[in-house]
């Protein structure tokens, strides 16, 4: 992954060493949570896609995450992450940079992202970043197990 301007920031994909960090991280700056969000639910995404989990550090601290998914004909953004020290510090656009990087690369020609209605501080990030909202889609989710 790349590296930004600020020297002290960097991105990389998550390996399996990192999970349980990762897991931790997202209790302190995620919102939300998911029934995918346990140790065997990331493990199987690191897997099946081992670039699809992108880790941002500063200075050997894990400060941000975001999730690229793409199952060969749309890319999905998940579980953008920033630390609440670290927020409107470039985190979360070196995110999407590393994954907007990813997506081109794969031959992805359109990313779509999760993002929480009552989210309303991180709307901003995501319009600043090229992203809004589409009103005509609704999200409709059946869990598959308990």
């Amino acid at each position: 992954m790349a590296v930004m301007n600020d020297l002290s920031l960097s991105t990389r994909s998550a390996t399996p060493a990192d999970l349980d960090e990762v897991l931790a991280f997202w209790k302190v700056a995620a919102e939300g949570t998911s029934i995918s969000d346990d140790g065997d639910g990331v493990a199987r995404l690191v897997e099946r896609d081992p670039e699809a989990l992108i880790l941002a550090e500063r200075e050997g601290e894990l400060v941000g995450t975001v999730i690229a998914g793409f199952d060969g004909w749309r890319c999905h953004l998940y579980r953008l992450a920033v630390h609440p020290d670290q927020r409107r510090r470039g985190v979360g656009s070196a995110l999407l940079a590393a994954a907007e990087e990813r997506f081109a690369a794969l031959g992805g020609r359109r990313a779509d992202a999760m993002v929480l209605d009552r989210n309303t501080s991180a709307h901003h990030a995501w319009r600043t970043a090229g992203y809004g909202p589409e009103p005509q889609w609704s999200r409709w989710v059946k869990h598959l197990t308990d």
